[in-house]
């Protein structure tokens, strides 16, 4: 058993959305259940998933994921055409559809996908809840980033 959620935990990670981070605040986080077919599962097993230009949107109070790549294996499935980039839907409680619906059309909220991982061997999707970032936020952010690097870099060398 400890075998399985070592293996399990090493490769958990699928793909990793950086840019999210920089371009939004991020204010809550969901994890979503995504509708695959097979040659996904086993593209993604392989690594070979992205995120960068992918994006959340909500039809008919049902959340969906466009945009992000899946490249297919070429032993990929012969009697099925795959489309890397097809829109998959989310998995989500009622709860937090409603909730999401509500704060993305009322509040001015956008989804945005933050990471694909495993998780009991199912794969899962984090969904942040965002707000845009102005050109000064995303500065300061940086700065922020810049003076801790620099400031753990002079601890490091007065500490030797």
């Amino acid at each position: 058993m400890a075998a399985k959620e070592d293996k399990d935990a090493s490769a958990g990670t699928i793909a990793l959305n950086r840019r999210a981070r920089h371009e939004y605040f991020i204010d809550e986080r969901y994890e979503a259940g995504l509708m695959l077919m097979g040659w996904e599962v086993k593209a993604m097993r392989a690594g070979r998933a992205q995120l960068a230009e992918g994006y959340v949107f909500i039809r008919n109070e049902e959340a969906f994921l466009h945009g992000a790549h899946i490249t297919p294996l070429n032993s990929a499935s012969t009697h099925v055409i795959a489309d890397p980039i097809r829109t998959r839907k989310l998995l989500l409680n009622r709860k937090e559809l409603d909730h999401l619906v509500g704060a993305v059309e009322r509040k001015g909220f956008t989804l945005v996908p933050l990471s694909l991982y495993w998780k009991d061997g199912r794969a899962k999707l984090e969904v942040g809840l965002a707000r845009g970032k102005k050109q000064h936020d995303k500065r300061d952010t940086e700065k922020d980033r810049d003076w801790a690097r620099e400031k753990s870099r002079a601890l490091r060398a007065r500490n030797r």
